[in-house]
């Protein structure tokens, strides 16, 4: 399948889920905002590797058959940070990690965090429309970037994260970002021709 219709695919079948997500205090309102749900979400799987979106899809279609709901899992595992005495009630309800798994994710994770920490240095103005960086900064109100990946990369198959994982240290190892990479398709969205150009425009604005 074309990398292009395959992520079509991946945010309609996402954005289905979120749909369906309960949140405590009622619909959230941006879940009743696809065009940006699918910017922010187009701009991610634009930036990985082929093998591991087409990983992540199957992973949606296997939760799909039976039927498990993905988007709503990473939202509960988020509140083991966020809101950890909601959580206690949901933790025996979500798949069991191993310890293996666990240390996979946490490579990932630290990688992820050290890029972000990148990205807000080199473009400190268009980072502050950003998700705070740190676990150590959530709030009950608030979810930091690594929150939300340890959260989200928590919902995806064995198989998917041991893909992830490679390509992570692949990047590093040719020098890219990922933050970078995936912002810049971001921004590009938003009609901007470079990150550069972008940060430029939110500086201004914050004069």
């Amino acid at each position: 399948m074309d990398k292009n219709k395959l992520i079509d695919n991946i945010v309609l079948l996402e954005w289905k889920q979120f749909q369906a997500t309960q949140n405590e205090g009622g619909r959230a309102s941006c879940q009743d905002d696809f065009e940006t749900f699918n910017i922010m979400r187009q701009s991610q799987y634009l930036a990985w590797y082929d093998d591991v979106t087409e990983s992540y899809y199957n992973d949606l279609l296997t939760a799909e058959s039976k039927p498990w709901n993905l988007v709503t899992e990473k939202y509960a595992r988020m509140m083991e940070s966020t809101a950890p005495e909601e959580y206690k009630n949901l933790a025996d309800k979500l798949p069991k990690l191993s310890p293996e798994r666990i240390e996979k994710q946490e490579q990932i994770i630290s990688k992820r965090v050290k890029w972000e920490e990148d990205f807000a240095k080199k473009f400190p103005a268009l980072h502050d429309t950003a998700r705070p960086i740190h676990t150590s900064q959530d709030t009950q109100w608030e979810t930091s970037f690594e929150t939300y990946a340890r959260g989200e990369i928590s919902t995806y198959s064995d198989k998917t994260v041991d893909l992830y994982l490679k390509m992570v240290e692949d990047m590093d190892s040719k020098g890219q970002n990922l933050s970078e990479i995936t912002v810049l398709y971001m921004v590009k969205f938003y009609g901007y021709e470079s990150l550069e150009k972008a940060n430029e425009r939110y500086e201004k604005e914050n004069d």
